[in-house]
């Protein structure tokens, strides 16, 4: 009887405390959804506020303008509103008035660099200019480029825009359409494009000595650019997978050692995958026909290995493309090499999130969301890409105070591992041989190579290849 009583009550002690843990599981999802739910309140407060700050800002900039045509006869006031008194901006102020800092603060490239971009774009353009649709007179390409480059590098509105040069709307969006359409049909081909043979063999080489890393030609990484809510139909398609909510267009990018990217796929919605990416872009294409396995095969430790690119967890395996060993399982069950491999790596994939946080910087319609239309969104990222590389291998200064608008960037980047099928087998091989080549050379005993950009050295096959003749010539 006593045993049965006992039972009774270990069985209701039982139905007690699955209760209790139940009311304590409701309760803590009720907390966690209403501290989301303030969190996305402050989020969306905070957005607002920088949409303001932005704006007066850029007000800000305005009105100097608008006092730079003050007469007895109109106010300040009465000069901005008038569409028509703003027209001359362009030829009185920029013109004839900006110094090289003015230039480089509005446009966010120097004046040289402006006029060179001016030239290589003429024949893109009809001889007969845009008729505006405020006046007879024509658009002049310098100011279409000008326009553009506004547009590109602060994301100011276009009614900001139809303020300050005295234009339409719709014929602004027309220049910047026209200017980005010809940047990457005359300007891409120039600036950025798949390497040659010549030219990974000097990637090779430049990311080997400044980053230490055998064999890379490249780093490849997404960036995420924040969009307008795309129609209803198509939202579910467009939407973001991220904890942060929002919607966004990827972009695929591989740069250099120098910070350049030298192929750019944009287009994705927010949600698609890195790998999906990958697979969808011409540089799979391009791997897979063996575009990064030079012959006769390079040599690393005596075994031959191709030309790599440097990945993130994002990204499977391929004897072309290498990453992280996975740390998701506690460190201690990585060895000592496998961890400084990690280091390495990650140390060289620095350079593609510093050209991400560069590009964000200086063409800032990649970093804030905009009313642009979707559609137009990739053909801006993409004449973006190829303006960093012009500003970049021209010297242009870059001013730190752009960084401080995107250390807080409005689209987080979010990061999916890739799923352990889609690696390659045989890729494993190539990791570990990386990761031995660097125990040794951290033990000393892979003996340092010459520096092959020193003026007057051979230019050898990179790693252990026959000699390919001649001098390197970095120009």
């Amino acid at each position: 009887m006593d045993k049965d009583k006992d039972k009774d009550k270990e069985e209701a002690l039982a139905r007690l405390k699955t209760r209790l843990m139940f009311t304590i599981k409701r309760r803590k999802e009720v907390i966690n959804n209403s501290i989301l739910e303030r969190r996305t309140a402050i989020h969306k407060q905070i957005r607002h506020r920088r949409y303001l700050y932005h704006k007066y800002e850029r007000m800000q900039m305005m009105a100097p303008l608008s006092l730079s045509h003050v007469s007895s006869s109109h106010s300040p006031c009465s000069e901005l509103s008038n569409n028509s008194s703003n027209a001359d901006w362009w030829e009185r102020v920029v013109l004839a008035e900006f110094g090289p800092q003015e230039w480089l603060q509005r446009f966010h490239v120097s004046k040289d660099t402006f006029y060179l971009l001016c030239n290589t774009l003429k024949p893109q353009f009809p001889q007969t200019s845009l008729l505006t649709s405020s006046s007879k007179l024509t658009l002049p390409l310098e100011k279409r480029v000008a326009v553009a480059l506004i547009r590109l590098a602060t994301n100011m509105d276009y009614s900001l825009l139809a303020e300050l040069f005295g234009e339409s709307i719709s014929t602004l969006s027309q220049c910047v359409r026209e200017v980005c359409d010809a940047i990457i049909m005359l300007l891409k081909p120039l600036y950025m494009h798949h390497p040659g043979v010549q030219e990974l063999a000097e990637n090779a080489r430049a990311f080997h000595m400044k980053w230490g890393f055998p064999h890379c030609v490249g780093v490849i990484d997404t960036l995420h650019i924040p969009v307008r809510s795309p129609p209803a139909h198509a939202r579910d398609c467009w939407s973001r997978t991220t904890r942060a909510g929002g919607h966004a267009v990827v972009m695929q990018g591989v740069v250099n050692a120098q910070g350049c990217f030298w192929d750019v796929c944009v287009g994705f919605p927010g949600g698609t995958e890195d790998s999906t990416i990958l697979q969808s872009s011409e540089l799979w294409i391009m791997a897979r026909d063996g575009g990064l396995s030079p012959q006769p095969p390079l040599l690393l430790m005596g075994q031959p290995v191709g030309y790599l690119l440097l990945g993130d967890e994002g990204y499977p395996l391929h004897n072309w493309l290498v990453k992280n060993y996975p740390v998701a399982s506690p460190p201690q069950q990585l060895t000592p090499p496998q961890l400084h491999y990690n280091a390495r790596l990650d140390s060289c994939r620095a350079v593609v999130e510093h050209a991400f946080r560069r590009l964000r910087a200086r063409w800032q319609c990649t970093h804030r969301r905009s009313e642009t239309h979707l559609e137009l969104v990739p053909m801006m990222a993409l004449a973006c890409c190829v303006l960093h590389n012009v500003c970049e291998m021209h010297g242009d200064p870059f001013r730190d105070e752009w960084l401080d608008e995107v250390r807080h960037p409005e689209c987080p980047q979010p990061s999916a591992p890739s799923p352990a099928y889609m690696d390659d087998p045989n890729a494993e091989q190539v990791r570990s041989l990386l990761c031995s080549y660097f125990q040794m050379q951290q033990q000393g005993k892979v003996p340092m190579e010459p520096d092959p950009l020193a003026v007057g050295v051979p230019f050898p096959h990179p790693y252990g290849g026959p000699p390919l003749g001649g001098l390197l010539n970095m120009q």
